[in-house]
């Protein structure tokens, strides 16, 4: 079992950058493959970014490609978001989230195991 705790959201004007970070408990981090994803008000939860347990593999949504970045630190028991160029619609609580079994982006985007209770992120116009 893994405990995920999501920091780093707030109010950021459009075109800014917010850096999101998750910790999470337990001995075998660098056993998970982590995720983030996002919750827009009235809308169903989307993935966002992926990223395997080594961290050589990636994976993000066509909507954040090229904005957004994910990265880990296994040393340090926490996966980051570093977003950049937000944008009104990026508005959202945003959610960190485990697997000890996935492998590859389907799995990465519909199997996650464990969630963290989230963190806002609200961008102005």
């Amino acid at each position: 079992q893994v405990q995920l705790v999501e920091s780093g959201g707030g109010l950021v004007q459009a075109g800014g950058s917010l850096r999101l970070s998750c910790a999470a408990s337990g001995r075998t981090f660098s056993s998970y493959a982590m995720g983030w994803f996002r919750q827009a008000p009235g809308k169903e939860r989307e993935f966002v970014a992926a990223i395997s347990w080594s961290g050589g593999s990636t994976y993000y949504a066509d909507s954040v490609k090229g904005r957004f970045t994910i990265s880990r630190d296994n040393a340090k028991n926490t996966v980051y978001l570093q977003m950049n160029s937000l944008k009104p619609e990026d508005t959202a609580v945003y959610y960190c989230a485990a697997s000890s079994h996935c492998s590859g982006y389907g799995c990465y985007r519909d199997g996650m195991d464990y969630w963290g209770k989230g963190t806002l992120v609200t961008v102005s116009s």
